[in-house]
């Protein structure tokens, strides 16, 4: 007898149900990209236990005949695709023909569905068939999932709880919203409009309508291209932050996708407008040839390979910093950012991160490179035209750290420590990346001992640092001396500068990354050069800072991250003070 079988249709579905059913909002997704691919544009779900009870999707699409309806639920039976060389020219959402056969393998599955003739009721338990028969023409598809997992206990037993589920579903939803502006979607839940688009094909409306008002009114567009891709989309001001990466929404000819290379170009762009653990509010729109990309490496079709991914990051990158540039971003300090629906916020708190290991490693550290994105960009960018038309006039301290500045239109904050950090992270910059390097002698040279191990690190990053400028040889056994430095250390410092950037080459960075190199030296040292919170600064040096701030390519945040200057228009002072009442 052999051992090798043919599997039994019902059990290879199940296998692949493991595999395209993680969670209800799985299933969510495929019905509804089904839907999509139908040409719906009016798509309502219906929830009830955050998916566990029922998932109901009904659509307004091209809907399907008797016969199509039955082979829907035969394994990889499709529309899509045909023959081998439509692998290669991809242009619809579903393509595999596992989606229905899998969640009828694992459910109560019940479809109505009609192209406008005839319409057909079909019901599917397990895989196997209960019913089917002539019903109402129409023109569209539903089709109510129950019981999901009812044969299947171990899958049971580790869906999540009811909120964590609503909470995926939504997520989904949302950018399924995002990313298909011209349909309308609905989802309710217990009865409970969470999420309703107006399909108007108007991408900062549905931004609107996902986000409210606080968001949408902070958003930027961003449009690009090359001779590969096509960039448009929006994208946040530093201001309105997130903990996760769940609000960068990336898709790539209109499918949602969820890529290391394109997230880290995104965060790379806000390089020094954010901390490394804040995440931009992003929906980025990619458009490329369907050659370029492969969508067939995951069941769940959201992990993709680019080709051409090193053109796709600089061309992200020059974009959105562009866009960045340009803009006004000093926050107003009056303004807030309310949840406006208030089952969406009792969702958001329990927002988790979807269930992508490789996606949740992704690592926060930014390693934007500054010399490849200004070889590659051939327009010149007018970096912050409206901040340095501003003339600020200091008028106090606060707390001998908050510099009280006004002008004809408000008034300003500004942390004189994060402002000076940022004046001289772009000062020490400016003087790293220029060819010609200026040094002065020490009159003392400065000799720093170190452990064997430590000795050999730094001896790797020599050459480098004689190339910024300092004058460093070996004196002796595990020993360094120097006799000169680049004159844009600050004076007086000279020392404890040249032992923390000792200090930053023993904790592992290294010159084989340049840039990230002198990044490093440049933040460390700027901190390390300004001045301090309850430190008093004369009138005429808070002029000068005042200055110094608008006159930066980006004076809204020190290379941290973190803000320098808040305003108070007039008007909030007036609203403040029941001088306006509006």
């Amino acid at each position: 007898m052999t051992k090798i079988r043919v599997m039994d249709e019902t059990l290879a579905n199940k296998i692949a149900a493991g595999e395209v059913v993680e969670k209800c909002s799985s299933i969510v997704k495929e019905l509804v990209e089904n839907s999509i691919d139908a040409h719906a544009k009016v798509i309502m779900i219906r929830l009830e236990e955050g998916g566990k009870k029922l998932i109901e999707v009904t659509d307004d699409g091209d809907g399907m005949s008797h016969e199509d309806a039955m082979l829907a639920f035969q394994r990889h039976a499709t529309s899509k695709i045909y023959k081998d060389d439509d692998l290669f020219f991809i242009d619809t959402l579903g393509f595999r023909g596992e989606a229905l056969p899998s969640i009828a393998s694992v459910s109560r599955t019940e479809m109505k569905t009609s192209d406008g003739s005839v319409g057909t009721h079909i019901i599917i338990e397990g895989g196997k068939l209960l019913k089917q028969e002539m019903s109402d023409a129409r023109k569209g598809t539903t089709i109510k999932v129950t019981n999901l997992f009812y044969n299947t206990p171990a899958r049971l037993k580790y869906l999540k709880s009811e909120q964590s589920e609503l909470a995926s579903c939504v997520s989904f939803v949302e950018r399924l919203a995002l990313s298909h502006q011209e349909i309308s979607f609905t989802l309710t839940h217990e009865n409970s409009v969470v999420v309703k688009t107006s399909g108007r094909n108007d991408l900062l409306k549905t931004i609107h309508e996902i986000y409210g008002l606080q968001v949408s009114s902070r958003m930027l567009e961003v449009s690009s291209s090359c001779d590969d891709f096509d960039l448009y989309g929006y994208v946040c001001k530093p201001e309105i932050l997130k903990s996760n990466r769940n609000h960068m929404i990336t898709l790539v000819n209109d499918r949602i996708v969820k890529n290391i290379d394109i997230n880290r170009a995104i965060n790379d762009a806000y390089y020094t407008y954010k901390p490394d653990i804040k995440y931009p509010i992003v929906v980025l729109k990619i458009t490329t040839d369907p050659t370029l990309v492969d969508v067939n490496i995951h069941p769940t079709k959201q992990d993709i390979k680019l080709s051409k991914m090193d053109v796709l990051y600089d061309l992200i990158v020059k974009t959105i910093k562009n866009a960045l540039y340009q803009a006004l971003l000093v926050p107003d300090a009056m303004e807030r950012i309310p949840v406006s629906n208030p089952i969406k916020q009792e969702i958001v708190e329990n927002k988790i991160e979807e269930n992508d290991e490789e996606y949740n490693k992704e690592s926060t550290q930014t390693t934007f490179d500054f010399a490849a994105t200004e070889e590659n960009s051939k327009e010149p960018v007018v970096v912050n035209p409206e901040m340095k038309k501003l003339k600020l006039y200091p008028v106090g301290v606060a707390h001998g750290t908050y510099i009280i500045a006004e002008d004809d239109n408000g008034v300003y904050l500004i942390d004189q420590h994060a402002a000076q950090e940022r004046v001289n992270y772009e000062r020490n910059m400016c003087a790293l990346k220029t060819k010609e390097v200026h040094t002065t002698n020490l009159l003392f040279p400065i000799t720093i001992e170190l452990s064997g191990s430590e000795f050999l690190t730094v001896q790797k990053e020599v050459p480098h640092l004689r190339e910024i400028g300092f004058d460093i040889e070996e004196f002796g056994m595990n020993t360094f001396v120097i006799k000169a430095h680049p004159t844009w250390l600050r004076e007086g410092y000279e020392e404890e500068s040249i032992r923390r950037i000792i200090d930053l080459i023993v904790g592992g960075i290294s010159s084989i990354d340049p840039v990230k190199f002198n990044e490093s030296i440049a933040i460390t040292l700027a901190c390390k050069m300004s001045i301090k919170a309850n430190m008093h600064i004369s009138h005429e040096a808070q002029e000068e800072l005042l200055d110094e701030l608008c006159a930066c390519d980006n004076p809204y945040n020190c290379p941290h991250g973190r803000p320098t200057i808040i305003k108070f228009s007039i008007y909030d002072l007036e609203r403040m003070f029941k001088r306006s009442m509006n």
